[in-house]
């Protein structure tokens, strides 16, 4: 395939990423991928092309992803599932679909969880919080 370009999402965060034939080179948001902090987030994206390294050659493609809202981890979790679904239409390999999913599911098929809402008279203290109670 020419170019592959998906997205993907976890909580508030949405990335989309773009694979295209290329030099290897890694951006996320226009910067260099080895300048993205922090760094645990970092090499939780890396995990994802640690797994299909023996599949893809990422010194030939070249890989763009945007990202918005959200928290850093919830970005790093958005940016590995857009990567990884790109990487699956961009190959068309069912074998690398299964490598992903054997590893983690929600790589493919998305987290669907979210935070709480804040309920009413309670709002910035959290969805459960309640009045402290003083019983002496």
């Amino acid at each position: 395939m020419e170019q592959a370009h998906v997205s993907g999402k976890r909580k508030e965060a949405t990335a989309r990423a773009t694979v295209r034939p290329g030099k290897g080179i890694f951006r996320i948001n226009s910067m260099l991928f080895e300048n993205h902090t922090p760094r645990l987030a970092r090499e939780r994206i890396r995990q994802v092309m640690i797994l299909v390294d023996d599949q893809v050659d990422f010194g030939k493609v070249d890989i763009d992803v945007q990202v918005h809202g959200g928290g850093v981890m919830g970005q790093a979790e958005a940016i590995e599932c857009a990567l990884a679904r790109t990487l699956v239409e961009y190959t068309g390999s069912d074998q690398v679909k299964e490598t992903f999913v054997k590893y983690d599911r929600t790589l493919i098929a998305g987290d669907h969880r979210q935070t709480e809402v804040h309920k009413p008279s309670q709002s910035s203290k959290g969805p459960r919080h309640m009045r402290q109670k003083s019983y002496r």
